[in-house]
């Protein structure tokens, strides 16, 4: 499967069941293991094991294979194989400790979601098209004057 293809079907079924701060990373510049990495939130074990299930159907369905998951036991942090993407499924305590994005998120990949996100969540595209990387960011202007 196409890895956009894979990305969008991840997305969407992390959106499915109300995913917090979803993010995509390109990483086939770190790893030949896998070429991204989406990391999201759970607010409970339950909707993390929710939010597993949703994956590993959306991907069957569009015609990918689940290579594993991990984690669902407990549903603290839940990992769903998908081959070439990796799925990571945290609750926010525990995302915030391990802070995936530090290790895997120097690439992230712009991607449209179908609602806004109020938890920051991936970059809303404008474009039909996704993108494969995020545009720089732009430094802050330093104004001298100060106006009183």
């Amino acid at each position: 499967m196409d890895i956009r293809k894979l990305q969008r079907v991840i997305v969407d079924a992390l959106e499915d069941v109300k995913a917090q701060d979803i993010k995509v990373f390109n990483t086939s510049h770190l790893t030949s293991l896998f070429d991204r990495v989406i990391v999201a939130s759970g607010t409970s074990n339950r909707q993390t094991k929710a939010l597993a299930s949703s994956v590993r159907e959306g991907v069957k369905e569009a015609g990918g294979e689940i290579i594993s998951t991990e984690g669902e036991d407990i549903g603290e942090w839940v990992l769903v194989d998908c081959g070439d993407a990796i799925v990571h499924i945290l609750q926010p305590a525990l995302r915030q400790y391990y802070n995936l994005e530090e290790i895997w998120g120097d690439k992230p990949v712009r991607i449209k979601l179908s609602t806004p996100n109020p938890f920051g969540g991936a970059h809303a595209s404008d474009d039909d098209e996704e993108e494969e990387e995020a545009p720089a960011a732009k430094p802050a202007r330093k104004t001298s004057a100060r106006r009183k």
